[in-house]
C-alpha cells in the first residue's frame, strides 16, 4: 500500500491525507475538497499553489506555459500533476470559500449509450443511461474511459442532475481524436463506457441581484445550457444573457431550446454570433463573440460571468470581462483545453 502524507491548505486551514500515487488535486477530490481547478492536465493553471512548507514534490508532466521552470523553482505548483513525498503545507491562489467545502465524492460508474446523434457538422449529442446514481452539480464534467487505452476525456453534463438516470453530453469531434474519433466512427446505441467524476467549479455561485454574462463557444454550450436550465428549473429571475460564438449558421445548437428560455427565464437573452457569416441569409450579430460583447457598451460592474469554450475565447474574454466592469473574483471559467485533440 502506497505511503500517505498530510497535506494542509492555507489560508483556508483544511488538512487532507494524499497518497504518493495520486495527485494532490485528485486526493482532495476524494475526500470532498473542491480545490480550483480546470484542465486537470498542466495545461491551464487554474490549480496553480504555492509550497509553504515542504519541497519534496514530484510532478507528472505539464505544460511549462502553465508552470514554468522559474516559477517552479519558486516554489509553485501544480495540484493536478503534483506528487506529495513528505507532509506539506500549501497556499492556494486560487480558492472559491463558498465552493471549496462543498464538494461531492468522487464516483465511478458504467454507462450506457442510449443517443448519439450529431447537432451540427462538428458536435455531438452524447446521451447515457447510469448503472445506479451520480450527483453532480450543474456546470460539472465527467471523465471517459478510452476503451483500449489508458486515457480518460472530459466533458461537461448539459442537464441539470441525474435524477432521471440520464447524462448528457455536448462532444467536439476532432478529425484525429483519441475519443472524438471512437464517439464518430464506433460507439452505438447500447454500447458500455466507464465514467468518473464529478469533476469542476464552473457552478452557479449564489449572488442574488447580480447580473449574469455567459460567453460560450463550441462544445462550451453544454456547462452553461446546464446553468441556464439549473435556473428555469429552480425559477431564479436574475438578469442573464449568453453570447454564443460560432463559425457559421450551421454550428449553431440547440437554438429552439434557447429561444424558449427566452421566455421562461425574466430578463434573459440569447445572443448568437458568427464570426464567417459568409452568404449565409444572417441578420443577427457577426464577428468574434468578444468583438460583439464589447460593442454591445455594457456596463457590467457588479455582475457575475461565466466562459466555457475554446482557449483562445476563453482568454479574450477574461481580459475582456474586467474592463467592462466584471470584478476578476467573479469570472469564473472553464476553458476547454485538448490532449492531442480530443
Amino acid at each position: 500500500m502506497t505511503e500517505k502524507h498530510r497535506v494542509r491548505f492555507e489560508p483556508v486551514g483544511i488538512e487532507i491525507d494524499v497518497a504518493e500515487d495520486q495527485t494532490i488535486l485528485r486526493a482532495a477530490a476524494e475526500q470532498g475538497v473542491m480545490l480550483m481547478h480546470g484542465c486537470k492536465e498542466g495545461q491551464c493553471a487554474a490549480c496553480k499553489s504555492f509550497l509553504l512548507d515542504g519541497d519534496d514534490v514530484e510532478h507528472d508532466r505539464y505544460s511549462t506555459f502553465a508552470l514554468p521552470d522559474y516559477e517552479k523553482e519558486e516554489g509553485f505548483t501544480l495540484l493536478c500533476r503534483a506528487h506529495a513525498y513528505e507532509d506539506l503545507t500549501i497556499e492556494l491562489l486560487n480558492y472559491d470559500e463558498e465552493m471549496i467545502q462543498s464538494g461531492l465524492p468522487i464516483q465511478e460508474a458504467d454507462v450506457e449509450v442510449v443517443a448519439n446523434d450529431p447537432v451540427t457538422h462538428d458536435l455531438r449529442h452524447l446521451v447515457v443511461r447510469l448503472d445506479g446514481d451520480l450527483k453532480f452539480f450543474p456546470g460539472q464534467y465527467l471523465d471517459f474511459a478510452v476503451p483500449g487505452t489508458e486515457e480518460t476525456r472530459s466533458f461537461s453534463m448539459a442537464n441539470t442532475s441525474a435524477r432521471d438516470g440520464f447524462l448528457e453530453f455536448v462532444v467536439k469531434i476532432y478529425p484525429d481524436g483519441l475519443f472524438s474519433r471512437f464517439l464518430a466512427a464506433e460507439v452505438a446505441v447500447g454500447d458500455r463506457l466507464r465514467v468518473t467524476g464529478p469533476f469542476g467549479v464552473f457552478t452557479l455561485r449564489d449572488n442574488p441581484g447580480a447580473d449574469l454574462v455567459f460567453v460560450g463557444g463550441g462544445a462550451g454550450m453544454a456547462p452553461i445550457l446546464s446553468l441556464l436550465r439549473s435556473m428555469a428549473e429552480r425559477g431564479l429571475d436574475r438578469r442573464a444573457t449568453f453570447y454564443y460564438g460560432a463559425r457559421r449558421r450551421r454550428d449553431l445548437c440547440f437554438e429552439a431550446e434557447l429561444r424558449e428560455l427566452e421566455g421562461k427565464l425574466p430578463g434573459f437573452r440569447y445572443v448568437p454570433a458568427l464570426s464567417e457569416p459568409g452568404d449565409d441569409d444572417w441578420t443577427g450579430e457577426t464577428g468574434f463573440v468578444t468583438d460583439v460583447l464589447r460593442r454591445a457598451g455594457l456596463d457590467l460592474t457588479g455582475a457575475d460571468a461565466y466562459v466555457c469554450g475554446p482557449p483562445p475565447m476563453v482568454e479574450a474574454a477574461l481580459e475582456l470581462l474586467p474592463a467592462l466592469g466584471v470584478d476578476g473574483k467573479r469570472v469564473f471559467y472553464d476553458k476547454f483545453t485538448t490532449t492531442g485533440e480530443g
